[in-house]
């Protein structure tokens, strides 16, 4: 059977669209960071089965470098990538293989559920650490596993003790936040700590690298994966099993859309003026 008779065959539940548009961030020789859409053809050559529709064609990407990375499976799905945001427009509208829901404000249940509810693929919240920690985070914590998160992500500042009693009262994993070398990462780890999810901005592939000789090759280590693929790669030969990746911001692809259509509607009356001097002559 041809290519094309197979596609014929299958032409009730293959969508017309062939393409979509993919968004993904790239550094200019300035190191500074531009959004780039992409038209990405779907090439049915590849043997991957893929659903594409007319309307849903704009995806935020995560690096594909993020792929090399061995993963971390939670209640059996395997986790390579952890999409770094709150928007729930993002979140629904990315290829990452979970979302890890952070904020630098006082958790709150209503937030947790807001993206859960809105996220289509596993969501690890975060529950305190700095001004929000003791009871407080017990039952955030308590709250997230049973509102559907995988997991809760708990701040650097976070107490072991606490840490404890969060572990005692939840049945998914807790991800303890390492920022430094300073931390005390055997403690969080002794106090039931299951992951550690690493930010320790430029000195975060030293830190993982330390932490995977430390640790050993079986715990898992989450970490931010830094501004490009480079970084991205050198993380993961560090010892990380997943990487976060932080995406662009609504208003950062909007405006390169309007650029896109301005330049649209330019090329139309480029070619509309055309047309009237050819009409002229």
């Amino acid at each position: 059977m041809t290519d094309k008779e197979l596609r014929e065959g299958f032409s009730g539940f293959l969508p017309e669209a062939s393409s979509y548009e993919a968004i993904t961030v790239e550094e200019d020789k300035d190191h500074e960071s531009h959004v780039v859409l992409t038209q990405v053809e779907v090439e049915w050559d590849k043997k991957v089965p893929e659903f594409q529709s007319s309307l849903r064609n704009r995806i935020v990407e995560v690096p594909h470098e993020i792929y090399k990375a061995s993963g971390i499976k939670v209640f059996g799905k395997r986790i390579k990538s952890l999409l770094f945001s709150t928007d729930v427009a993002l979140i629904r509208n990315s290829n990452a293989g979970s979302v890890i829901a952070v904020y630098p404000f006082t958790p709150q249940s209503v937030i947790m559920q807001a993206i859960i509810s809105c996220a289509s693929v596993p969501v690890f919240v975060g529950v305190g650490g700095g001004l929000t920690t003791g009871q407080r985070s017990v039952n955030l914590a308590f709250q997230a596993e049973q509102l559907g998160a995988y997991g809760v992500v708990v701040n650097a500042p976070m107490a072991p003790e606490v840490i404890a009693e969060i572990k005692a009262q939840v049945d998914v994993p807790v991800i303890a936040t390492i920022s430094s070398f300073a931390d005390d990462f055997m403690a969080k780890k002794e106090a039931g700590a299951d992951m550690f999810n690493v930010s320790g901005g430029s000195k975060t592939v030293e830190l993982v690298r330390h932490l995977r000789h430390e640790l050993g090759p079986e715990f898992p280590i989450i970490a931010t994966g830094g501004p490009n693929g480079e970084s991205i790669l050198a993380t993961i030969e560090a010892g990380a099993n997943a990487i976060t990746y932080t995406p662009p911001t609504t208003a950062d692809i909007f405006a390169t859309v309007m650029d896109k259509y301005r330049d649209r509607v330019h090329d139309d009356e480029a070619r509309q003026e055309i047309v009237d001097e050819e009409a002229t002559k």
